[in-house]
């Protein structure tokens, strides 16, 4: 069966949980991670050598790296829906996670969060937060207007090109931040949590 290192509360493994679900793939998660611990002893680190979560092994096959797992698993296990099989419309879905990782949540949402919930008050950059929150809602008016019209990121259709950023939009949405009105993004999130996998894995209390 396939194998899940990582702890429930970290983005990156509700993104491949969330997937897995859509997917209708079993598999066994074991927690690793913050107090879980396992991620940085050397049985792990000869699986990952970023000692970070998550993990998957998939009958021998091991990878890491969230995003790369999505794929994996939407073009195994959910070829033509999760994983679409037109060539444009996947570079489309790919072009998304992409920009989830190296601008929307990597770039800028994920120091307003670690700063909120991994941070002790008396140690929180709030020069930061200031500066990522405002890139931050840059990124997700560029989000809004994508969304203006269509009921998914790339369509009509929900594939792995939301799973990112809909983990992303969870938190910038539940924050204690001030945001702007959002309405096509507003929309998307409400559809997605219509998706029973979505309310299970990911639509968590933030911590």
């Amino acid at each position: 069966m396939l194998r899940v290192w990582g702890r429930t509360t970290s983005i990156n493994v509700q993104k491949v949980l969330w997937c897995l679900a859509e997917a209708g793939t079993p598999y066994e998660r074991i927690d690793a991670g913050l107090a879980f611990g396992k991620n940085n002893e050397d049985w792990y680190r000869q699986m990952n050598p970023n000692g970070l979560v998550p993990t998957i092994d998939d009958d021998g096959f091991i990878l890491w790296e969230s995003n790369a797992i999505v794929r994996y698993l939407a073009a195994r296990y959910a070829p033509g829906t999760l994983c679409p099989t037109d060539e444009r419309e996947r570079a489309d879905a790919d072009r998304w996670m992409e920009w989830h990782s190296t601008s929307a949540w990597g770039g800028a949402l994920r120091i307003v969060f670690f700063n909120l919930y991994r941070v002790a008050p008396e140690k929180r950059d709030l020069a930061a937060v200031t500066s990522a929150l405002a890139q931050s809602i840059g990124y997700f008016r560029t989000l809004d207007a994508q969304l203006a019209g269509r009921r998914f990121i790339t369509g009509e259709r929900f594939n792995m090109g939301d799973i990112p950023m809909g983990a992303a939009t969870h938190r910038f949405l539940n924050m204690p931040i001030e945001r702007p009105q959002l309405p096509a993004l507003q929309a998307w999130y409400e559809r997605l949590l219509e998706r029973p996998a979505f309310r299970t894995h990911v639509a968590l209390p933030l911590s």
